[in-house]
């Protein structure tokens, strides 16, 4: 239903710019509000707006959506389903005329998790006639049509994004040397330079963006393209699949068939796959692509990148130099890389399809790629967002080893606060942590304090946009806060961590594999040692509490009382230690034996673990190395 005025009333499709009293908007999913996003019809201006989702499901009891910001908002209505699932209404009412793509930005967070990345600086984004499906939600996002608006108080635009990389039209004329614009009072002002408008240009599509004499880069959006939910099947024995490009629809077909005939098909230039699409592609633990026509190189390279975000382990062995010149070289070489053994354990099955869409999206994400790309402009914005390691101990024995771990993080902008709990580091012990190869703060309080107020003490030091807890006994992965940086923007939740499902048990020397949960889901408890929530979001619930035990529990049931959601991403690069000399929470070793899986004797020995022998120094974002033999394991 539209209302457009100065038109008749009825079916009147409303096109770009125009200004309408009254819209209502009908989607089976909150999926498809997000495809709506990068529509033209998108840049409609809308007075009163209804959406109505037909089949909509809370991500969690107790979770509570907000309405994200929206200037001269007179009414505002949301109507749920009583149970966990059925329609959903909202009805919202501005004083203005405004583009539905910004109320669908503030109405998506009504509805579903999204959670910005913190920043302490970014860029103004502007599209000029593209609608990128990878741009995402965002208040500091336009598109426009036509000339870009200009500001006469500040630069209006810090990034524009444009079909040939080059601003056009201008909302004014650029000026030349001698170049004036006379006023009807024939006052004589220079025209504004162009610098004036934007800092930095960027050539975007579709299917991503690039600079001139490169190759563009296949962009997704994590907020939607990753799928929450889903975590494997994994091994030899998983289902497998064939991918074949088509020349139905123009060459912008595909199709995906199992042992027993057709899964799904569509068409390249939709990536997103609808819910009947992942319900088909459940089982899959492996897809095989044999032959990549490379007709349409670009948007070929961004279905390949959604399919890995869906859950896949995608094996193109003959993957076109032009396709793959859209891809970063690490997810061309997983892409290309042999496939384990069949008979191989399963683990390496996992390890492989883990790294394959954890390169997918910190090179793809375009939250960290479009900063990359207008480096040249703003260097120091193309930054990852800073993250603040809190270790608190009083065990000095575990200092070095637990300091060790974090330094050998690959995550580029990370800090340590050492907080030191009723005890003082000697003098040689201090002189080793001082020089650490991370950025370190080093703190001592007194015992008298209790845990709770140490590691607030702790987080009042930290520098970082988010903090991470890190246990002093605990073995961590070189990837672990990558993995949890890149759960909290694909999850939106309002914090992120890891199960205790890998668990070291000193008195028996054995790494055991414990049923903790189902990975990649939205929970109530995550491992007190890998938790990570923004600095702003653990300060607005009150953040810790003051409690001499127990400190992780109160934290996590203060996030639920708040409306939060709490996500537990995939179990790798965490192990969950349980040593002789005893902890505050003791429930016996049965507990961890009982309904186990796998066994090793001591610690696996594997890079996704930290475990490797010779693993030191650190790295950005390499690929994994290949790992030593596993421990024959204990059935």
């Amino acid at each position: 239903m539209t209302e457009i005025p100065g038109r008749p009333r009825g079916r009147t499709a409303p096109q770009p710019g125009d200004r309408v009293v009254r819209l209502a908007v009908a989607a089976e999913s909150v999926d498809w509000l997000w495809h709506l996003m990068d529509d033209p019809f998108a840049l409609v201006q809308v007075r009163r707006l209804t959406v109505v989702v037909d089949n909509w499901r809370i991500p969690e009891g107790g979770w509570c959506g907000r309405l994200g910001p929206l200037r001269h908002v007179l009414a505002h209505q949301i109507r749920l389903p009583r149970g966990i699932q059925g329609r959903a209404v909202v009805e919202l009412e501005v004083k203005w005329s405004t583009p539905l793509r910004a109320l669908l930005t503030a109405i998506i967070p009504l509805l579903t998790p999204a959670r910005p990345m913190p920043r302490p600086a970014s860029a103004d984004v502007v599209a000029q006639d593209v609608e990128p499906g990878w741009l995402g939600l965002g208040q500091n996002i336009t598109m426009v049509r036509g000339p870009l608006p200009g500001n006469n108080d500040i630069r209006a635009h810090d990034v524009v994004l444009t079909a040939t990389g080059d601003p056009m039209p201008l909302a004014q004329p650029a000026p030349t040397e001698t170049s004036v614009v006379t006023t009807a009072d024939s006052a004589a002002v220079a025209a504004p330079a162009p610098a004036d408008l934007y800092a930095a240009t960027v050539a975007a599509g579709p299917y991503g963006a690039g600079l001139p004499q490169r190759p563009a880069t296949a962009l997704i959006d994590l907020d939607r393209a990753v799928v929450t939910g889903r975590y494997g099947p994994f091994g030899g024995s998983a289902g497998r699949a064939e991918l074949a490009f088509t020349d139905a629809e123009d060459g912008w077909g595909y199709r995906i068939t199992g042992p027993d005939g057709l899964l799904c098909e569509g068409r390249i230039d939709r990536p997103w796959r609808s819910e009947e699409v992942l319900a088909a592609l459940a089982e899959v633990g492996v897809l095989h692509c044999a032959t990549v026509p490379a007709r349409h190189p670009l948007a070929e390279a961004g279905f390949l990148v959604h399919l890995m975000l869906a859950g896949l382990l995608v094996h193109v062995p003959e993957l076109p130099e032009a396709v793959g010149a859209h891809l970063a070289e690490e997810v061309r070489e997983s892409l290309r890389a042999e496939l384990p053994a069949r008979a191989g354990q399963d683990l390496e099955w996992e390890v492989r399809a883990v790294a394959q869409r954890r390169s997918a999206m910190r090179l793809h994400a375009s939250g960290f790629a479009l900063p990359r790309l207008a480096a040249a402009a703003f260097p120091t914005l193309a930054e990852v967002p800073a993250v603040s390691a809190l270790l608190v101990t009083k065990r000095l024995q575990h200092v070095i080893e637990a300091v060790n771990a974090i330094e050998r993080q690959t995550y580029p902008n990370l800090e340590i606060v050492l907080c030191l709990h009723g005890v003082e580091l000697p003098a040689e012990l201090r002189a080793r942590v001082a020089r650490s190869a991370r950025p370190i703060e080093i703190m001592t309080l007194p015992a008298e304090h209790g845990f709770g107020e140490a590691i607030g003490a702790a987080t009042a030091r930290a520098r970082g946009s988010l903090v991470t807890k890190f246990d002093d006994d605990d073995t961590y992965g070189p990837e672990h806060v990558w993995d949890l940086v890149l759960a909290r923007q694909y999850s939106g939740a309002m914090m992120v961590g890891k199960g205790a499902e890998f668990v070291y048990l000193q008195t028996l020397d054995t790494t055991v594999r414990r049923d903790a949960g189902v990975a990649e889901q939205y929970v109530s408890v995550v491992a007190g040692g890998t938790m990570l929530i923004s600095r702003g979001d653990l300060e607005q619930v009150g953040g810790w509490r003051p409690v001499p035990r127990s400190i992780d529990r109160g934290l996590l049931d203060r996030v639920r009382r708040a409306g939060g959601l709490i996500y537990r991403t995939h179990p790798l690069g965490y192990v969950y230690q349980r040593r002789s000399d005893g902890h505050t929470w003791d429930p016996g070793l049965e507990y961890f034996l009982r309904g186990g899986g796998m066994q090793w004797s001591g610690l696996p020995r594997h890079r996704e673990f930290g475990t490797e022998s010779g693993l030191t120094g650190l790295t950005t974002m390499g690929v994994a190395a290949e790992s030593e033999p596993w421990v024959t394991p204990r059935r």
